[in-house]
């Protein structure tokens, strides 16, 4: 009798589960893509005074949570606000030194002899987005194009320089733009994507190269991976 009360309760619960099936259906037609993202980029530096180049390919990385808001009934188009945070390596020329408070630049030369002169940016980034899927509430495969504004506030900077005699650091640079900002397209289907920002503010704020003001910006270029 137990085994037969068994294979009843079994079968009760099969047939409940299966009658709120159409409930559960209804619950995923008003599904939001809230997504983590994952992001490597190379970064390209713009309007660079003569004599100033990018030595190597230093890759960046950025990582974060966006909240989707669909605006329309099949929510195919939707807005997105999030929360991330971006790790930003330049590999140049520009060395960077510190002499009682005051910040110094220079250019090596193609005859200097380094091991490293590597500039960190790290940001805090509030991006904001529009998006348009071709998404379907059973499917998470689907063509996105996504076009955003993004806001960053820098949160760690560091430049060094290291050659066989000694290493130069210099951290907390106030020249450099507290708050940045810029704009950005994701084009890509499924979790891979190509990704690329253009930077709408300096890199600094302030500090002089031969006497002229910089104007450095910035182009990243890459891949972002979207997780649901």
């Amino acid at each position: 009798m137990k085994l037969f009360f068994k294979i009843g309760l079994c079968c009760f619960t099969l047939i409940a589960f299966s009658q709120e099936q159409p409930n559960f259906k209804a619950l995923d037609s008003l599904y939001r893509e809230d997504q983590f993202y994952v992001g490597i980029s190379y970064n390209t530096i713009q309007n660079r005074p003569t004599g100033l180049g990018q030595s190597k390919i230093t890759p960046s990385f950025s990582f974060g949570f966006l909240r989707d808001l669909p605006i329309n009934k099949s929510r195919t188009v939707a807005i997105a606000i999030g929360l991330g945070y971006s790790i930003n390596n330049y590999s140049e020329n520009l060395l960077i030194t510190e002499d009682n408070n005051t910040r110094n630049y220079s250019l090596l030369g193609a005859a200097s002899l380094y091991d490293k002169n590597k500039l960190y940016l790290d940001y805090v980034d509030l991006p904001i987005e529009f998006r348009w899927r071709n998404s379907t509430p059973d499917s998470h495969k689907f063509l996105r194009v996504y076009g955003g504004f993004k806001m960053s506030y820098l949160a760690f900077d560091r430049s060094k320089y290291v050659d066989f005699q000694s290493t130069v650091k210099v951290t907390s640079n106030p020249d450099f733009t507290k708050w940045q900002c810029g704009t950005y397209l994701s084009i890509g289907y499924n979790t891979w994507n190509l990704n690329v920002y253009y930077g709408l503010k300096p890199l600094l704020q302030s500090g002089t190269l031969n006497g002229k003001a910089f104007e450095l910006k910035t182009i990243n270029f890459g891949l972002m991976f979207y997780i649901l």
